[in-house]
């Protein structure tokens, strides 16, 4: 169930990565560049504040918490990219503006929090793939599939925005209407993956990276290419999680931040 999940959340984080920095026509934009991780680690502490114990629906308080605010953030800066004056600049602007207005109300709530609560809310926020049993596989499942469906039914639409907008609109390509469900569709996958694991760091934004630099930038290629390598990725991580301290289990965000961030400086040194 672990691999199984490990699978569901880094394949999400990859293929939404992807969309979104051909969204934004910017290597750097993923989910958490659009507020999608601080809406959710923003909810998840009014949850372990407020509800430290308990569950909705069957399910853990701070999940749906955690995905209520995932959605609710992204879904302002997918407002803001419906309207037909905003441009990519704006919509990046807001996205980060949203973000750096979650995580600030996030950290007033944990001064306010007590330190179990505190401790609580900085272990989810490492990110965490333990598992016991199927459950999370049957609740990520859903909406993993129908993110995927969704965005990779538009890569022909991608691909020509790539070239701009004003090529995508010489070929048919409704550029808001593209933007728009992106953002959407990739907020309900990373929203409920982030809500059941916590937020997990670099997946998104190094996975693309790394799929365009030995396959190819063509969209029909990046996109169900960042999918498979963002969950074999994130196996390979938590496997890595388990065994590189022993007797004891790291959060996998750990992994993914220690081997991603010294990956993307060299990409970045290579292209000089």
């Amino acid at each position: 169930p672990r691999t199984v999940v490990g699978f569901l959340v880094g394949s999400t984080l990859g293929l939404a990565g992807a969309v979104y920095q051909t969204i934004f026509v910017n290597p750097l934009a993923t989910p958490s560049t659009v507020g999608t991780t601080a809406g959710a680690a923003l909810g998840a502490m009014i949850a372990v504040v407020f509800a430290p114990v308990g569950v909705a629906a069957g399910l853990p308080v701070v999940a749906v918490a955690a995905f209520a605010g995932a959605l609710l953030v992204t879904l302002v800066v997918a407002g803001i990219a419906a309207n037909g004056r905003a441009r990519v600049n704006d919509i990046l602007l807001a996205g980060i503006a949203l973000t750096l207005a979650a995580g600030a109300m996030t950290t007033g709530l944990q001064v306010q929090a007590d330190m179990a609560a505190t401790f609580q809310a900085v272990r989810w926020s490492l990110g965490h793939l333990s598992q016991v049993g199927y459950g999370g596989v049957w609740l990520l499942a859903p909406f993993v599939v129908i993110a995927h469906v969704a965005l990779l039914s538009q890569t022909r639409a991608l691909d020509a925005l790539v070239g701009g907008e004003g090529r995508a609109h010489s070929q048919g390509v409704d550029v808001m209407q593209v933007r728009t469900l992106g953002l959407a569709m990739g907020a309900l996958g990373v929203g409920a993956c982030v809500a059941w694991c916590g937020p997990i760091a670099f997946v998104g934004l190094i996975v693309p990276h790394l799929i365009r630099l030995s396959l190819g930038a063509g969209r029909r290629v990046l996109l169900p290419m960042s999918s498979l390598a963002g969950g074999s990725f994130l196996v390979v991580c938590d496997a890595l999680a388990r065994v590189v301290i022993p007797g004891r289990d790291l959060p996998v965000g750990v992994i993914t931040a220690g081997l991603g961030a010294p990956l993307l400086v060299w990409l970045v040194a290579r292209r000089r």
